[in-house]
């Protein structure tokens, strides 16, 4: 199954331009895995990860990842091989591995600011009253972040980035940088700073995102040319899980989506979200940009009922919502069971946010660039964005308050925008009192088949528990700005040049080997 980071819409330009330039970007994305080659199978209750795996084998199938979080593999089988394992009754579901497309995407004087999107969304009125998400930790997990330019320090007169950690859980990735450009963008939109550039700088204080001040965590879940699959995003979410005290990780921004439609009861990375979300992270996920499609809001993760599903409108350039427009790309309607999303609507076209430098948005749309260092883009990629940040603030404000009432927070304190929907409010959600009927949400849902009702994690008794792929791959991979890389050279020599060189084996060694064996297998079976 593949799963879509979708890809951001280009600011306006000449109709012709505009379709060669999707066009272009899109063509760079692989195609969907057949379902009868990669599949994510989980196991029923009862069941281990060795039994399964046993399972799998007795078919012919090859396991190439344990994803403990879900009690289940990846795997590659044969039409046959699926078939079997759907009908034997030690086993919940069998899906496909999709790939994943992009869902294309000083702080106290906002009148500095070239965006409107912070005003529409009242987060400059937050800021005025202290909340810009100081402390709250925010994982994006993406195309990686490129957490050494200057948006992403502490402030102009500390240079250490906010981008506190940095995992890598695709094997076939080279770095932890963002060489593709959509996971810079949407992060910039989250918690960049323009006001951290020097003064000397034209772009100083011209851009800036809604949780300026907040921590980020990034998660690569593609290789440098932005594929991944649903097995890499599940990875992604269970990094975030597991690492949710050390970072203080309480909001998961997921642009992205599967490009198969599957009950959010059964699909995998729906059941993944939903434990993140029972363990006390706010999940964002982008709508999609399928417009009024008939399964347009049918696809993981956001036809979940539990997360915050964002959808994208135009705001025309101003601060004024009454012209707001729900843009005509933006997904909306209802999933296959039947629930209505998205539940919220934030700014998402043409909106500017920070460019990785040499990555291959900047190549492909050079028309997109926008003074020094930023692009313009658009899609529910970017509005999710926007949200995400905006739980940061309302978090910072209210520390304690669970993703029910983050999520219930920004929705019953939304404006409703006539023939639009409804628009956060940052300043009036955070002023909520914890005693308040407006924190509600979530009420009477059911979670998805493969939670653990007493536990909120997914069948958390027959976890089998080991080290997963991720950790071998960010030892490695760590970027150089992020408190990861000390993990990775903990116990080498302490000179720059022993490091270099210990660095060096070590991805020789893993390039080698590990990954490898992982993928090569894999892309094997495609040639039979």
């Amino acid at each position: 199954m593949t799963v879509e980071l979708e890809l951001g819409r280009l600011r306006w330009m000449r109709p012709m331009v505009l379709l060669g330039a999707l066009l272009a970007l899109i063509a760079i994305l692989p195609a969907s895995a057949r379902a009868d080659d990669e599949v994510i199978v989980q196991f029923d209750r009862g069941t281990s990860l060795s039994e399964g795996g046993a399972l799998v084998r007795s078919l012919g199938g090859r396991v190439e990842r344990e994803l403990r979080i879900i009690n289940g593999v990846g795997a590659v089988v044969s039409p046959s091989a699926t078939g079997a394992l759907e009908r034997d009754p030690r086993v919940r579901a069998v899906s496909a591995n999709a790939p994943v497309v992009k869902r294309a995407s000083s702080i106290y004087e906002p009148w500095r600011l070239r965006t409107s999107f912070n005003q529409s969304l009242e987060a400059t009125k937050a800021w005025q009253d202290g909340l810009t998400g100081r402390g709250v930790g925010v994982a994006v997990v993406d195309t990686g972040v490129a957490g050494n330019l200057p948006d992403f320090q502490v402030s102009s007169y500390n240079s250490r980035s906010r981008v506190v950690a940095s995992a890598v859980v695709n094997p076939d990735a080279r770095n932890a940088g963002d060489s593709f450009g959509h996971g810079t963008h949407v992060a910039g939109l989250i918690a960049g700073n323009g006001n951290n550039r020097p003064g000397w700088d034209s772009a100083d204080g011209d851009y800036v995102g809604v949780a300026p001040n907040a921590n980020l965590i990034s998660v690569k879940i593609s290789d440098e040319e932005g594929n991944a699959s649903l097995i890499d995003v599940i990875d992604g979410v269970q990094f975030a899980v597991d690492h949710k005290d050390d970072y203080n990780i309480r909001v998961l921004n997921l642009s992205l989506s599967s490009t198969v439609a599957e009950s959010y009861k059964t699909d995998p990375l729906d059941a993944a979200v939903e434990e993140a979300w029972f363990q006390g992270i706010v999940v964002v996920a982008a709508a999609g940009n399928a417009g009024s499609d008939n399964d347009a809001v049918s696809f993981s993760p956001g036809n979940d009922p539990y997360v915050l599903t964002v959808g994208a409108v135009d705001d025309q350039g101003t601060d004024y919502t009454g012209d707001d427009k729900l843009t005509s790309w933006s997904s909306h309607g209802k999933t296959q069971d039947g629930l209505s999303k998205p539940e919220i609507l934030a700014p998402g076209a043409h909106l500017a946010s920070v460019m990785a430098p040499g990555s291959d948005y900047a190549r492909r749309c050079p028309e997109c660039i926008i003074g020094r260092g930023y692009m313009e883009l658009g899609g529910t990629s970017m509005s999710a964005a926007l949200v995400s940040g905006a739980a940061a603030d309302v978090i910072e404000a209210h520390p304690n308050w669970t993703p029910d009432q983050v999520k219930g927070a920004l929705i019953n304190t939304a404006r409703d925008v006539p023939g639009v929907g409804v628009e956060p409010r940052v300043d009036d959600a955070a002023a909520l009192n914890d005693g308040s009927n407006k924190l509600r949400s979530n009420l009477g849902l059911t979670p998805s088949n493969l939670i653990n009702t007493a536990t909120g994690r997914i069948d958390f008794r027959r976890a089998t528990w080991f080290r997963a792929s991720w950790r071998s791959a960010d030892r490695l991979l760590a970027a150089l700005w992020s408190p990861l890389a000390s993990w990775r050279c903990a116990t080498c020599a302490t000179s720059e040049a022993d490091r270099a060189d210990q660095d060096a084996s070590w991805r020789a060694s893993w390039r080698a080997s590990w990954r490898a064996s992982w993928r090569a297998s894999w892309r094997t079976s495609f040639t039979k």
